[in-house]
């Protein structure tokens, strides 16, 4: 399949940058270019992309707010949001993820770690730069936002216990490999959890999943230690925050 991709970048010269590169895969094709955000979003419901490419600071309406049209449009529920910016701000990093975006890059990447990123999100992962550290991360998500309501939608309680104890994982920043190896059990078996659990609480990615679990107070706002079981599992029972029941 051909991974549809949508630029949108206030600098002509990156945007045609960006469609030579993306143009010369054989899995790829640029469907269109925007050069503010509100031509991102009008563009976006024209030609119902797979992944738009998306800067932070363009004229006008900026790429967050725009980030946040798409990915509030139920017509758009398909369509990933990279974020390709130099602004690599943990602040913009949480705001990227607020707005709904699955992904944040920086502009520095190489051509094949952005390609590479475009294929991830294009799957439905979720993909952040290591400058994009976990702890800082967190802080900004699990942080209220004036005007926004205290926890994300979704009800936790329609989880099973293994599929909370998934999403903490998830949270944490582990692959399904990674997961699976943990529970024992198969990475598809992982897989099938996830998106169960994406199911249930309406969320569009990993990302979005990853989201929920802290603004819904699933995980701790000081990210756990790798090596440990994640919140919310039976290994972990009284000594930590658990799930919503």
């Amino acid at each position: 399949m051909t991974i549809r991709v949508l630029l949108a970048d206030g600098q002509a010269l990156l945007r045609a940058t960006f469609r030579i590169l993306v143009d010369s895969c054989h899995d790829m094709e640029v469907v269109g270019e925007a050069a503010d955000g509100d031509e991102a979003v009008r563009l976006a419901r024209t030609h119902r992309p797979d992944l738009v490419l998306m800067d932070i600071r363009m004229p006008g309406t900026d790429g967050l707010a725009a980030t946040s049209a798409i990915c509030a449009d139920p017509e758009l529920r398909d369509t990933r949001v990279l974020i390709l910016t130099t602004y690599e701000i943990d602040e913009y990093v949480a705001q990227a993820l607020r707005a709904g975006a699955s992904g944040f890059l920086g502009k520095d990447v190489t051509a094949d770690a952005l390609l590479a990123g475009v294929r991830t999100v294009a799957a439905g992962e979720s993909l952040l730069s290591p400058l994009a550290t976990r702890t800082v991360i967190t802080r900004f998500l699990a942080a209220p936002v004036p005007g926004s309501p205290a926890a994300m939608p979704g009800d936790l309680a329609a989880l099973t216990a293994r599929e909370r104890e998934v999403m903490a994982w998830v949270a944490e920043g582990h692959s399904n490999e990674e997961i699976a190896e943990r529970l024992v059990a198969s990475p598809l078996t992982v897989r099938t959890h996830v998106h169960s659990a994406m199911t249930k609480l309406g969320a569009r990615d990993r990302a979005q999943l990853v989201v929920i679990a802290y603004r819904s107070g699933l995980m701790e706002v000081a990210p756990p230690s790798r090596l440990s079981p994640p919140p919310g599992s039976p290994a972990t029972a009284g000594a930590g925050p658990t799930p919503p029941r």
